[in-house]
């Protein structure tokens, strides 16, 4: 089967284009020069954006809606859903990208609605297109940073992930995908994905300065179900330190604050992944600042690889599964985070795990 063939200069849909993400989403195609389709279910909110970006056109459309969705992806190339709880928008978006036959990209960090897209291929492949779940900070960025560090390593004996933010102060988005999520998250142990332990087992994790050592939690979230698509690992384990779930958890968090020019939170994070063979460790890590802004230029620059044809058949993918992950990150680095990959010649004490 072939890439159906869109016109490369083709707007691009951006589902959830009011919210939080979605804003950063659609600076950074007005910053790459495309042509950006407004489109979501909050008609006062897409007016006041309209009124933002002059020229810009803006789509009022439900998920439940399929006649007002295909209008708003008429010649459009490919739609980025950044609108949670993707348990809820994923799979009639999905579909209407399947119709209209343009590619599809979410910021997904559900491992359902990662799943739900991996689990449709045949029928991506039968359309033609591209669909990419989970292009953003949870998800497609610890799948590059692992499949950068297994470079030309075919199996590993661990793959282990560590998330440390400074605090987190989650958006409204966030914090109804967390309410909605109930469903069972998934480690992968002895090859196999297993449900997370409960209660989830914590350990202590050495980041880099200014966070250090710190108390985190066995949460694992997209990057899961993505990195067991393509990458073979006896066992696949994701941590985050507990400061920011405490921010989380507490309903008296206020929601993010721009403090620069590109609207980004003064939040810091670090991505921290050791990948582990026959005693030997490789480390990937990237540190930034604000994982919603961070999320646009991942997601548009899977969206510009696609387009520019580096993805040669259609069907479902994870970023680290068809893209050149080293390449790929280094040409986001450093102006959206700094990245360090290093190859150990031992294992060392203060990252294994019992």
């Amino acid at each position: 089967m072939h890439l159906h063939q869109t016109s490369p200069d083709a707007p691009i849909v951006v589902y959830g284009a009011t919210g939080h993400t979605g804003r950063f989403i659609v600076a950074e195609l007005l910053r790459r020069g495309r042509t950006p389709v407004l489109c979501g279910r909050d008609v006062v909110r897409l007016g006041e954006m309209a009124r933002e970006h002059p020229g810009v056109v803006c789509h009022v459309a439900a998920i439940d809606d399929a006649a007002a969705l295909d209008a708003a992806l008429h010649g459009a190339s490919a739609l980025i859903n950044a609108a949670g709880p993707f348990l809820d928008t994923t799979e009639p978006l999905l579909d209407a990208a399947l119709r209209n036959r343009l590619h599809y990209f979410d910021t997904s960090a559900e491992q359902g609605a990662a799943a739900h897209v991996f689990g449709r291929d045949a029928q991506v492949r039968e359309a033609g297109i591209v669909a990419m779940p989970s292009v953003a900070f949870y998800g497609a960025l610890a799948d590059l940073l692992a499949t950068a560090a297994m470079d030309e390593w075919d199996d590993a004996d661990s793959i282990d992930i560590a998330v440390g933010l400074d605090g987190w102060h989650p958006t409204r988005g966030t914090r109804i995908t967390g309410e909605r999520n109930r469903a069972v998250r998934w480690i992968v142990d002895d090859g196999e994905l297993r449900p997370l332990p409960d209660p989830a087992p914590t350990r202590e994790w050495n980041f880099p300065p200014p966070l250090g050592t710190q108390e985190t939690v066995l949460l694992t979230l997209s990057e899961i179900v993505s990195i067991m698509r393509h990458l073979r690992s006896r066992r696949v384990h994701s941590y985050m330190n507990l400061a920011p779930l405490r921010d989380l958890r507490d309903p008296s968090t206020p929601s993010p604050v721009a403090s620069d020019e590109r609207g980004r939170s003064s939040q810091r994070f670090v991505l921290d992944v050791r990948v582990r063979r026959d005693g030997y460790t490789r480390l990937a890590m990237a540190q930034g600042r604000d994982i919603y802004a961070v999320t646009a230029p991942l997601i548009v620059e899977a969206l510009e690889r696609v387009l520019a044809g580096e993805v040669q058949e259609p069907g479902a993918w994870t970023a680290g599964e068809v893209f050149d992950a080293a390449r790929f990150l280094g040409a986001l680095a450093p102006e959206h985070f700094d990245l360090t990959l290093e190859y150990e010649d031992e294992e060392s004490e203060e990252t294994s795990e019992a």
